[in-house]
């Protein structure tokens, strides 16, 4: 009876350790599939979100000012340091002008016989080819005074001398005993539109004259720029405009795409032939100036003493009229919207076309 006893029970308990072990068994693969059903397939795999880029405000540029000719970020050591305003020949076997995209503001007006010349106000010109170089005429002489630039030029007008002198400009000048140190002649062009200069030239002629290079501590700028880029709220649609200046007929035209207007004369891209890129501006100007014939030679003078006008604001395919008005005798020159209010600008390079007054119908905006 005891063994029979011993015997059941042995049988008893095997029964149950089987038991136990099988509804284990099932828990353990009930987990694995409660786990498996809440992890995530890779297409409903939760990625990060994106970071916005971090906002650009005075904090991230530290070293760095916005320029008082463009708007634009720049090192200190650039921005604080005097501009060169060098003029530039627009010939047309030289229209295409070397190291002319490198300028932050470019001018143009007229010279005698209908031809003008390019006055490019730059802070960081480089490379060892920078020209045609041509003559110095009084009112760009004194435009290069407005921004306490040195003055490159190759020659100049009797009126021209008289306004170096007068306004005491420190200047480059290609007839005189610096020429040799700052300029060289391209032998294979055809002379007087063959000479050229390079910053290496530019640095040394202004060590030998002793000039000051860093801005006046009482510089006031040139221009007001807006901190980013803002349409006009209010103006007339400019996708292009026509400058009909007799010789080279220049005109820009707008493209939507990355907000800038590019140039044109003689019917063809004006480019730089160091780059072969096409000159591209922000922002265009057009002073009216009352300007007349000087002299039998054609020379051009302009009212730009102690002056005032009307002119035209272009920018991101709109156009807004505006004022403007010059004190040269304090190295001072505005430009106001109708309201009165001084003209902000957008950061990026400018075109500023001085065109005479009894021609306004010359400058077509379509």
């Amino acid at each position: 009876m005891k063994k029979a006893l011993c015997i059941l029970f042995i049988l008893i308990t095997i029964i149950s350790l089987g038991s136990c072990k099988k509804n284990k068994d099932k828990d353990n693969k009930n987990d694995v599939n409660q786990n498996i059903e809440n992890t995530p397939s890779p297409s409903q795999a939760i990625t990060p979100e994106p970071t916005a880029p971090p906002e650009i405000t005075e904090e991230n540029h530290e070293g760095e000012m916005r320029s008082y000719l463009s708007g634009l970020w720049v090192p200190i050591e650039v921005g604080t340091k005097r501009p060169y305003a060098i003029q530039f020949s627009n010939f047309k076997t030289v229209r295409n002008q070397w190291g002319i995209r490198q300028a932050d503001i470019v001018y143009e007006a007229l010279v005698e016989g209908g031809i003008t010349r390019l006055l490019a106000i730059g802070e960081n010109f480089s490379g060892d080819r920078i020209g045609s170089i041509r003559s110095s005429r009084h009112y760009f002489a004194s435009i290069a005074d407005e921004y306490d630039a040195i003055y490159i030029h190759y020659g100049k007008t009797k009126y021209a001398t008289a306004k170096i002198k007068e306004l005491g400009i420190d200047n480059l000048d290609g007839e005189t005993g610096i020429g040799n140190t700052v300029f060289y002649r391209d032998k294979s062009m055809k002379a007087p539109h063959n000479a050229f200069t390079s910053l290496e030239k530019i640095l040394a002629g202004i060590e030998k004259k002793g000039y000051r290079t860093e801005l006046k501590s009482d510089f006031e700028p040139h221009f007001k720029f807006y901190n980013e880029d803002t349409d006009i709220a209010e103006g007339t649609n400019c996708n292009k405009i026509s400058l009909k200046y007799p010789y080279n007929k220049p005109y820009l035209v707008y493209n939507s795409s990355d907000k800038l207007y590019y140039r044109y004369q003689f019917d063809e891209i004006h480019k730089d032939s160091n780059t072969g890129e096409q000159l591209a501006f922000k922002n265009i100007i057009v002073q009216f100036v009352k300007e007349w014939d000087i002299d039998k030679n054609g020379y051009q003078t302009m009212e730009l003493e102690n002056a005032e006008g009307t002119g035209y604001y272009i920018t991101n395919g709109k156009m807004a009229q505006i004022t403007w008005k010059k004190n040269e005798s304090k190295k001072w020159m505005r430009y106001y919207d109708l309201t009165g209010q001084e003209l902000t600008l957008n950061p990026g390079k400018t075109y500023i076309a001085v065109f005479p007054n009894n021609r306004t119908k010359d400058v077509v905006i379509e």
